[in-house]
């Protein structure tokens, strides 16, 4: 008897209850974040880089998942790929064979970077994170990863070691033996390395946290000083890879940088099946993977599956046919520009900065007495909430997603989709200005807003 499940049927019956599963059955804070701050909001549908409630509204999406919907939601060829390996009924898994699309993906994913000869394949960021900080150890016998403070590559528990920010940290002690240097300061990598313990530094060419890119010709001149001591350089492009800042790697922006490990997720799933890839260089594999009593030192279960596969070839199919990075690169300094040119009107925006599409739009102390007044309030009562102040009537009054690029900074993060056009750079730049005009009149619903994030704030001390 074959059994039947109707997950439409389900979704129509159950759909409405989605808060209340969450709250009863998920991590309970969240529901209660989105409640607070207005963002509990349903979503039933999605394309490119829109969402649609029940009522046919559309919304502007700048998170893409946090950069997991490089391509959008629902990108037709990546969706018929998917379709298509279901299809084949394939012999995925057996883990005693050699099936030929993990094989065609690397090759693909490796013609960009050459220099690097070899994959593995995961199924997150942090998975991609954690193969190459074993790999690092293993490779260059030495216990020590270096990485940057305000790093984020991750939270399990290795790649949680190497997290620049304590909030994420604390209460999991002890983690594995990393140390924190500031972005860009090569005299502190130096003093580090001499030590003598170092595998390797990990670094995001732009931080996910803030925005921040290192300087022009920090990550030529680690590298020279990594190898000097017989260190490796990894670079995580989890977030930056793909196209994100206007190169297929971050990395690439810089003339030199060769890393010796590379790590990628997000963006590679097209939106749909979880994947995470680490790309090295053949002598670190072949150290790694030294005989074949070795063959399985390093695995995972759901690795290279079919599905995650066909995604990955489709997704590097679109940004080749479709020149994904040229048009990122067109599209992200149009946003970049006509934001920096508001810098002038708008006395509470201070910085605007980042490559291709991550773009940080950083707040400030205004000028005039009245807002400064304002702005001190809020500082007093918890550093970010004026960034927060501006995500929400994005979202409630223009219907645009955006997000606070980390806690405790006055910074808004913008990773749209990469198929983001001009007619959605107008469209934010419109909403942005008129928040911004709100901000500045010194009263309305937006500081009315800030009074009832003090409150929360003063009460979760």
């Amino acid at each position: 008897m074959t059994s039947e499940f109707d997950l439409g049927a389900l979704l129509a019956e159950r759909g409405a209850e989605r808060y209340e599963l969450h709250t009863k059955y998920l991590n309970p804070q969240l529901p209660r974040m989105l409640h607070t701050i207005g963002f509990d909001k349903v979503y039933e549908r999605a394309e490119g880089a829109h969402f649609f409630d029940a009522d046919g509204n559309d919304y502007l999406d700048m998170l893409a998942g946090f950069g997991v919907m490089g391509l959008g939601r629902h990108h037709p060829v990546v969706r018929k790929a998917l379709h298509e390996v279901l299809d084949l009924d394939l012999a995925d898994l057996t883990r005693f064979d050699c099936q030929p699309l993990p094989g065609l993906l690397a090759e693909r994913l490796l013609t960009h970077s050459p220099h690097l000869d070899r994959v593995f394949f995961g199924n997150s960021g942090t998975e991609a994170v954690e193969t190459a900080l074993k790999f690092a150890r293993y490779a260059t016998g030495r216990p020590r990863v270096l990485y940057c403070e305000h790093a984020f590559h991750g939270l399990t528990t290795g790649s949680l070691s190497v997290n620049g920010e304590s909030g994420f940290r604390d209460g999991f002690a002890p983690l594995l033996p990393d140390t924190a240097v500031p972005l860009g300061d090569l005299d502190a990598l130096a003093r580090e390395l001499k030590k003598g313990d170092v595998a390797a530094l990990i670094v995001e060419p732009i931080q996910g946290k803030g925005v921040h890119e290192a300087p022009p010709g920090y990550l030529r001149a680690a590298q020279e000083l990594l190898h000097q001591h017989k260190a490796l350089l990894i670079a995580d492009e989890v977030q930056t890879g793909l196209g994100r800042t206007g190169d297929f790697y971050a990395y690439q922006h810089e003339d030199g940088v060769e890393p010796d490990l590379v790590c990628v997720a997000k963006a590679l799933s097209g939106g749909y099946v979880p994947v995470g890839a680490t790309l090295g260089k053949d002598w670190i594999f072949k150290k790694v993977y030294s005989s074949m009593d070795r063959v399985l030192v390093h695995s995972a279960s759901f690795g290279a599956n079919a599905q995650a596969m066909a995604c990955g070839l489709a997704v590097l199919s679109v940004m080749e046919n479709e020149q994904i990075v040229a048009g990122v690169r067109t599209t992200g300094e149009l946003l970049r520009s006509r934001l920096t040119e508001l810098i002038d009107t708008y006395e509470l925006l201070s910085d605007v900065r980042g490559r291709g599409l991550m773009i940080g739009i950083e707040f400030g102390k205004p000028s005039s007495l009245k807002l400064r007044s304002r702005w001190a309030m809020l500082q007093a009562a918890r550093k970010g909430l004026f960034a927060q102040m501006v995500v929400v009537p994005l979202l409630q009054r223009h219907r645009i997603l955006t997000q606070v690029s980390g806690d405790h900074l006055e910074v808004i993060k913008l990773i749209p989709p990469l198929v983001f056009g001009e007619a959605d750079v107008d469209r934010f730049i419109e909403g942005f200005a008129a928040v911004m005009d709100d901000a500045h009149s010194g009263g309305g619903l937006m500081w009315d807003f800030g009074k009832t994030l003090i409150k929360q704030a003063v009460a979760n001390r």
